[in-house]
């Protein structure tokens, strides 16, 4: 298998992004229809938003947010007690010939996009983002 050129981590690969993507749909599906027999799973709407995959493609970690962003450590922990189980269901589900080792972790993306809404907020950024339509060439037929 030839090596990749530039030295450096060049992110992940197609396959990876492939894989991820349908293990992430596969584990959307099994928790929207409450496949487990977690009890702290049951009734629980779970976000699964990204699935990032080893090079080897062995271990799969996911990240998942519960619906409000409520109890998350918990939901977490519930999905590692189950992870067996997901994993049972991933494997029947996917066409893969191993079904990776599942691994869970809160998404923190969504706290990342309530700091940039807040600082785009800011007057004083509004202020330097507003669009100035007084004096710009170009601009009214010019």
């Amino acid at each position: 298998m030839p090596k990749r050129e530039g030295g450096g981590e060049s992110g992940p690969s197609q396959r990876q992004l492939r894989v991820g993507e349908v293990i992430r749909r596969a584990l959307a599906d099994a928790l929207l229809r409450g496949e487990t027999h977690e009890p702290a799973l049951d009734g629980a709407s779970i976000t699964v938003s990204e699935v990032r995959l080893s090079p080897d493609l062995k271990i799969a970690t996911a990240y998942v947010m519960p619906l409000g962003g409520a109890n998350g450590q918990e939901t977490v922990k519930a999905l590692a007690r189950a992870k067996g189980e997901l994993r049972r269901i991933i494997g029947r589900q996917t066409q893969l010939k191993f079904a990776p080792d599942l691994r869970f972790r809160l998404d923190s993306v969504f706290d990342q996009f309530d700091e940039t809404r807040r600082l785009l907020s800011d007057p004083r950024v509004a202020g330097d983002i507003a669009p100035e339509d007084e004096g710009e060439p170009g601009r009214n037929g010019a």
